[in-house]
């Protein structure tokens, strides 16, 4: 008896698992709630131009509310039994809202009939209607079958209406999101970033951003296309199409205050005379929950109610930068977050660019631009105290001040405390960007061109591979061209747990032809040399981490901490060779240098290449064809590798003009398939900095 039951359970079993999924009893859950539209997602909707729904399931049955369109609209409630039952549905409005400049009607008081079965384990919902409407030649049957559909992150619905009357064109589709789920904002920046301009505007909207953003991302910046990081808009379009955000444009600093006033407890006054208040007010602003006002915008916040915590107007006048930033370290350093400093720098004067702010802001961090050249003794001393009370590995964001020192300066004194810079003063959006998650299961992915196993041996050519450094946000990646020929390309290591889902857009648009290595130096940008000796592996180990995850295994190191690109020694020694060998035992090769450098090496078929050639933007294509045969002359045994570092600034049509002129002796490959050829074969002579 107890077998034959045994069998009778397991038949049950198999015609449970057989039946087909169609007339599912019940719905899922996550169709309950409200739904609004994602217009770029979905069929034009003519007049309402919207739609929303409100599903609500019960034991027997679902209720479906829809509204189309906003002040002026029409709505429509469907009580449904599910399970294949028909419901007879009294018409109670003529209106037909998939499209009501066709001229077609319902019939008032006549009766539609709708079948509505759950399929797909509850996932689907399914309505076959069955109605007569009016049009200018009479009645017409017609029968539809509408089915929303719930997405498996239960975040939307896609609701697809057939008509058996329309044969013809797109299928009619709309696409809903949870109200609520990812609904934000966005401005357009101008290219105006004068003190006298509309400067005091932007910084006050910048501010606004990074306390806009305290929670979830809000509100984002569309830059003009002169901005550096060229990606603002292209990102922008990527939140839209690929993670369902809804942006509403605010087109006055009034608007958005009004909008975000709950999250501004009050203002920060800064002096146009004295453009570090400025930089001083970005401080008070993170800590006070502050936005910063110029003398001219005080009547707009108080009239939203705001009240001043803090006013710079005469407070600094006639003092230098190093005593107002004592002030400011004095009343403020002890409150600051101590994983992230801005160094607000770049542009100088009667400019400002502070892109980065609304990240500093965000978190709570000190602001500074103050010079790191040894010789303004009074500012780097300072520099290295605030620099010394920074924990461990920490991050330096934005850029020192073009008109204090040089990029060599603050990165050497950044290294020296074990700091890593991650730059520019206008990287953009990071309080927003830095609260988008990559899409659920997305794995950064290389592409990458060495098949395993096989062995790469080289002819006797001149084999050249190009690499555009200073970060993949900048240069040639929007501008025609990419893609047409093999290009490396450094990724912002910090981007993996800074900007996500960013990095994901870049990762996503790659061509076979893109190929990505990690940089610089290590988890951020820093100078080896100038790095404490106990502290380099660690950060080592860190940027490896790093580039596991991002599928990266090439890794660019750069040191100007000895001197200026060419005068100066940029030169490593044979022991931090070994520690970057060392410590990224799964990395191909290395790159070294910005301009040519010296220094090579190899460890089980594993090159560390220098730059051979900078290609200038500034040199005529002539002058570069014939640099690179004369790097080809003078380097005469084959197989020769050049390894050739493109400026950001030139095309990537120009490097191809370049390169299809060099003859058939030059052979352009990808990055990871030159580092594989040279360990095989290598034709360089090693060579290091020798230590004192």
């Amino acid at each position: 008896m107890l077998k034959r039951l045994h069998y009778y359970f397991i038949g049950f079993l198999m015609l449970t698992f057989l039946l087909p999924v169609s007339g599912f009893g019940k719905g899922d859950p996550g169709f309950n709630g409200k739904w609004t539209l994602i217009p770029d997602k979905s069929s034009e909707i003519s007049l309402f131009k919207s739609l929303s729904l409100e599903i609500h399931e019960s034991r027997s049955g679902v209720k479906i509310i829809q509204k189309w369109g906003g002040r002026r609209f029409f709505a429509d409630t469907l009580v449904l039994k599910t399970g294949g039952a028909v419901n007879q549905i009294r018409v109670k409005s003529r209106v037909f809202p998939t499209d009501v400049f066709m001229g077609l009607s319902m019939l008032v008081g006549k009766k539609e009939q709708i079948k509505a079965t759950w399929e797909n384990h509850g996932r689907v919902l399914k309505l076959e209607e069955s109605y007569s409407l009016l049009s200018s030649q009479g009645q017409s049957p017609i029968s539809a079958t509408h089915i929303y559909e719930l997405s498996n992150d239960k975040e939307t619905i896609n609701y697809t209406i057939k008509r058996s009357t329309r044969e013809t064109g797109p299928e009619i589709k709309y696409v809903l999101k949870r109200a609520g789920f990812r609904d934000a904002y966005f401005m357009k920046l101008k290219d105006n970033w004068m003190i006298d301009g509309k400067l005091p505007e932007q910084a006050f909207l910048i501010s606004l951003q990074g306390l806009a953003n305290a929670k979830s991302p809000k509100l984002y910046f569309l830059y003009p296309k002169t901005w550096e990081f060229t990606y603002t808009s292209p990102v922008f379009k990527f939140y839209k199409d690929k993670y369902n955000y809804t942006f509403k444009e605010l087109k006055t600093a009034a608007a958005a205050l009004k909008t975000f006033k709950d999250q501004v407890k009050g203002y920060v006054v800064w002096d146009k005379s004295v453009r570090t208040s400025l930089i001083v007010a970005f401080t008070v602003s993170g800590l006070e929950d502050a936005v910063v006002v110029s003398e001219d915008m005080i009547p707009m916040v108080e009239k939203a109610g705001l009240k001043p915590v803090a006013d710079f107007r005469g407070k600094f006048t006639g003092q230098t930068d190093a005593q107002i930033y004592a002030w400011a370290y004095k009343q403020y350093w002890s409150r600051c977050n101590k994983k992230f400093i801005i160094w607000m720098g770049g542009v100088a004067g009667q400019l400002m660019k502070p892109g980065i702010a609304d990240w500093g802001i965000y978190k709570h961090a000190f602001f500074t631009d103050l010079s790191t050249k040894k010789s303004d003794t009074t500012e780097y001393a300072l520099a290295g105290k605030i620099l010394s009370g920074m924990k461990p590995m920490s991050m330096v964001m934005g850029w020192h001040s073009y008109a204090k020192d040089k990029e060599r300066d603050f990165v050497t004194l950044t290294s020296s405390f074990g700091l890593r810079v991650e730059g520019l003063n206008t990287l953009p959006n990071l309080s927003f960007s830095s609260q988008v998650p990559r899409t659920p299961g997305f794995k950064y992915k290389n592409h990458s061109n060495i098949v395993p196993g096989k062995t790469y041996l080289p002819e006797k050519k001149v084999y050249i591979a190009c690499v555009q450094t200073d970060g993949i946000g900048l240069g040639a990646w929007n501008k025609p061209g990419r893609g047409t020929i093999p290009y490396a390309w450094e990724v912002t290591l910090n981007f993996y747990w800074m900007a996500p889902a960013m990095l994901e857009y870049f990762y996503t648009m790659a061509t076979p032809n893109d190929y990505f290595i990690g940089a610089l130096s290590g988890p951020g940008y820093l100078y080896p040399k100038a790095v404490p000796p106990k502290l380099l592996p660690k950060l080592i180990k860190k940027a490896d981490e790093l580039m596991d995850k991002l599928d990266l295994n090439v890794f660019e190191i750069m040191d100007y901490s000895q001197g200026a690109t060419v005068e100066g020694n940029t030169e490593l020694t044979k022991k931090i060779v070994n520690a970057y060998y060392k410590g990224m035992p799964d990395a191909i090769g290395f790159l070294n240098g910005y301009a040519p450098a010296h220094t090579f090496a190899i460890k089980n078929g594993r090159p560390l290449f220098s730059y051979d050639y900078y290609l200038s933007p500034s040199r005529t294509e002539a002058d570069a064809v014939a640099d690179l045969q004369e790097l080809g002359r003078i380097n005469a045994k084959r197989p020769y590798f050049l390894l050739l570092h493109v400026r950001e600034w030139s095309s990537i049509q120009r490097v191809k003009d370049i390169l299809d002129k060099l003859g058939p002796e030059y052979k352009m490959v990808p990055l990871d398939v030159f580092l594989k050829m040279a360990g095989e074969q290598p034709t360089f002579k090693p060579h290091f900095l020798k230590q004192p």
